[in-house]
């Protein structure tokens, strides 16, 4: 029998994910994260970028999470962010179209609190750009 452990991705809105998985992996603060069932406790930031989660099934699931918290228990991992989208449900027009409205801000900020939003929001949105990538590659 496979080791598992449960995983939870929680978005402001709604559950994106709950079920058993053998790995996840996903963009922590100082660098990618692999969590096995059993992992020791762990409470971090999550980056931009993707969440990588082997089901017991052998089938990968990908979401987006534009940062959040990661907490890790033994036999539990719980990702919190504002906004978790499946690989599934990503809108490449969409999002190009508000990335390069975003280098348009950056390019006419005129505080530095509009250049830290523009720049906040263009991290964020390359991530999920690479995220749709890698969803569409892997399809």
């Amino acid at each position: 029998m496979t080791s598992t452990i449960h995983v939870d991705v929680v978005s402001a809105e709604e559950s994106i994910y709950s079920g058993e998985a053998t790995f996840v992996v996903l963009p922590g603060e100082v660098g990618e994260l692999g969590i096995y069932p059993k992992h020791i406790p762990l409470i971090t930031r999550v980056k931009p970028g993707a969440v990588r989660i082997q089901t017991t099934g052998g089938k990968e699931e990908l979401i987006f999470v534009a940062g959040g918290i990661l907490e890790v228990q033994p036999n539990k991992v719980t990702v919190l962010s504002d906004t978790a989208i499946r690989g599934q449900d990503l809108d490449g027009e969409k999002a190009q179209a508000a990335k390069l409205q975003a280098e348009q801000v950056l390019k006419n900020a005129k505080s530095k609190i509009d250049l830290a939003r523009a720049t906040s929001e263009l991290v964020i949105l390359t991530a999920q750009m690479d995220v749709l990538r890698k969803y569409r590659k892997k399809q």
